[in-house]
């Protein structure tokens, strides 16, 4: 049994016949140095000492815990046989001192069990294209102790004709467990066309669209050998990134979550090559609810290669100072080194980014509106009508005004290209039918959410990336990562309800030395929003449940509190954002000057040409300034002197 391609609470003797776990709580698992895809093979089992155990074969990529992925084939003590975490009665159950021989048709795909030397028939039916994949004897102990012999010394019960240890594959058909080290057979390994050397997962498609697009950019200075990348995506038909990974094969993988796991456990995707696992927007990731993925992805991956290479593992956030991405760190990585680019999480100096706030108590036009934004339908019930100051009818008046202002902010600055981010998706859908509806030309937008289809969202995002249209609208799910080249303004319609989304929202102007402008749209009241979470059947689609989720029966609404949230984000960032009137004017700062939002930053502190020139008319201001106050204490002191002569 490898000594690497194991559970944490697992011991495997220096020669790998022997395995124990005492574990009490927990299954812990371990694979052999060896596999194979065709031919009759078998190896023993002794159950050494009292616990529970469950022995049989996997692929290299199935999960340690036997027998519970569509990879892994297990029979246990209590007389069940496992596969996909279906549990099924089988033969009889064993215990101390009892030899289990696991035999293998690779040919066929039959998987079959003896007890004692009693053969206790067919177990399972192996999938060809798992098959394919190299086949391991796998055990998974819990407070249990095992023994195994693989043919290399006489078993206690003869295997069937045809059959034969596996200790005897020979060396142009075995599979190398590439966690594993060498074992006496010889140095023969299988490399396989789906197992790529680098991992590296996003939080969206359209990270993962960029990210691919770029290393398509930089291989192509790398001829010998050639790089092969593969995007694993949703979106796209999966039997065609199969038949990739069967026929091409790939050296980077770059996908999202979800693909990759569907590809992995459907035996398509194998992860014993794996040299470097890379998580792009890590904390968004771990924020989605990947955490238990990752791990699992991880633990499956060699920890040292055959020629004694460690597994790189890289993680990048903009955020990476964030608690679960530490968390993270500390479990899986190998005395990580941190490279920080720029400390705690701050704002670039190249973005003014300016809170507007939002008084439907000062500002009353909401009630006279002939033309206003479709509202998200929270207050449909509620008795809402100007002159009205309840709680409800103030939150209302937010969603109307918040319209106005996007567009007045637009105008403002004469916006043709920014990017405007809404927290749901039917606020997306009504801002984008809102400004199409005043001017479609002078407006136009295209939106970019998780309802949109996969075709029309990378569609929307080229058009906007191309200067088709001027707005792109959307959700955090573009907050991450996405690079739009010389973007000049962006409007936060609603704040984040995670503050750090805000660094990242932010993060889409001020780059590449270019001046970029965010304004936030702030209420001063609290704002009525929906807030669809697992208790929502529907997630959100069709749902009218405007109870609050704190209620009974349990409802879809909260209270949103965006004073709160600002003076949150001010904490975190340790500054205090500046403040501006609804005619949206931003003052000029006497140093800076003049800004142009979306061109390179003129004036940059020392490296100032006419530095001295700017200066020099405050410095004169000053002195002046300064000879007054000490004309003024002189003239002050001398009158103090002669009252007192």
């Amino acid at each position: 049994m490898s000594t690497l391609d194991r559970g944490n609470a697992i011991a495997v003797a220096p020669d790998g016949k022997r395995v124990q776990s005492r574990e009490q709580k927990e299954w812990h698992g371990v694979r052999c140095t060896r596999g194979v895809n065709s031919g009759k093979w078998g190896f023993e089992a002794t159950v050494t000492d009292e616990g529970l155990c469950r022995v049989g074969w996997s692929t290299l990529t199935a999960n340690l815990d036997l027998g519970t992925d569509r990879l892994g084939f297990g029979f246990g003590g209590t007389g069940k046989k496992s596969n996909n975490k279906q549990f099924d009665n089988y033969g009889e159950p064993f215990g101390k001192s009892d030899v289990i021989t696991c035999l293998l048709d690779a040919d066929s795909g039959e998987i079959k069990f003896l007890k004692n030397g009693v053969n206790l028939g067919t177990a399972f039916k192996a999938d060809k294209q798992i098959i394919s994949q190299g086949m391991f004897p796998a055990v998974v102990l819990k407070n249990a102790e095992m023994e195994f012999n693989f043919g290399g010394t006489p078993f206690k019960h003869s295997l069937p004709d045809e059959y034969k240890p596996i200790i005897g594959i020979p060396n142009d058909k075995v599979f190398k467990n590439t966690n594993g080290q060498n074992d006496e057979a010889g140095q023969g390994i299988k490399l396989m066309n789906n197992a790529p050397q680098a991992i590296i997962i996003e939080p969206s498609r359209e990270l993962a669209e960029q990210t691919s697009e770029q290393i398509k950019k930089f291989k192509k200075y790398l001829s010998d050998p050639e790089i092969r990348e593969l995007l694993v995506i949703g979106g796209i038909n999966i039997k065609t990134q199969i038949s990739h990974l069967q026929n091409v094969g790939a050296d980077i993988i770059v996908g999202t979550p979800g693909r990759l796991e569907d590809l992995i456990t459907g035996g398509y995707l194998s992860l014993a090559n794996c040299r470097f696992f890379i998580l792009d927007e890590a904390d968004g990731l771990l924020k989605q609810g990947y955490t238990n993925l990752i791990e699992q992805l991880h633990r499956q991956m060699p920890k040292v290669t055959s020629d004694g290479k460690r597994l790189q593992m890289i993680v990048c956030s903009a955020t990476l100072h964030a608690f679960e991405v530490k968390k993270m760190a500390e479990k899986l990585m190998y005395f990580p080194t941190w490279v920080d680019l720029k400390g705690e999480d701050a704002v670039p100096e190249t973005v003014h980014h300016v809170v507007v706030t939002v008084d439907p108590q000062k500002d009353k036009s909401w009630g006279t509106l002939r033309r206003h934004i479709n509202t998200d339908g929270v207050h449909n019930e509620d008795n809402v009508r100007p002159g009205n100051n309840s709680p409800e009818t103030l939150s209302e008046a937010v969603k109307l005004l918040k319209g106005e202002y996007c567009i007045r902010a637009i105008d403002k600055h004469n916006m043709d290209r920014a990017i405007i981010f809404c927290r749901t998706k039917l606020d997306c859908d009504n801002l984008e039918k809102y400004m199409k509806l005043i001017d479609r030309n002078r407006y136009s937008c295209v939106c970019l959410h998780g309802d949109r289809r996969p075709n029309e969202r990378k569609a929307n995002l080229e058009t906007f990336k191309n200067n088709k249209v001027k707005f792109l609208i959307c959700t955090d799910v573009a907050a991450r990562g996405l690079d739009i080249t010389g973007l000049p303004f962006m409007i936060n319609v609603t704040l984040p309800d995670e503050k750090s989304n805000y660094v990242h929202r932010i993060g889409r102007v001020g780059r590449a030395e270019r001046m970029g402008l965010a304004i936030s749209l702030v209420s001063t009241v609290p704002e009525k929003v929906w807030y669809h979470g697992e208790w929502c059947s529907s997630r959100g689609r069709n749902c009218w449940n405007t109870n609050l989720i704190d209620n009974q029966p349990k409802g879809c609404c909260i209270w949103y509190n965006e004073p709160q949230f600002i003076a949150d984000i001010e904490e975190h960032l340790n500054i205090t954002i500046q403040q501006i009137g609804p005619d949206m004017e931003v003052p000029q700062d006497e140093f800076e000057g003049k800004v142009i939002y979306g061109e390179k930053r003129r004036n940059l502190g020392s490296l100032y040409e006419n530095h001295t020139a700017q200066m020099a008319p405050i410095v004169r201001e000053l002195t002046k300034l300064e000879s007054s106050a000490q004309l003024l204490y002189v003239q002050r002191h001398l009158t103090k002197l002669a009252r007192t002569c």
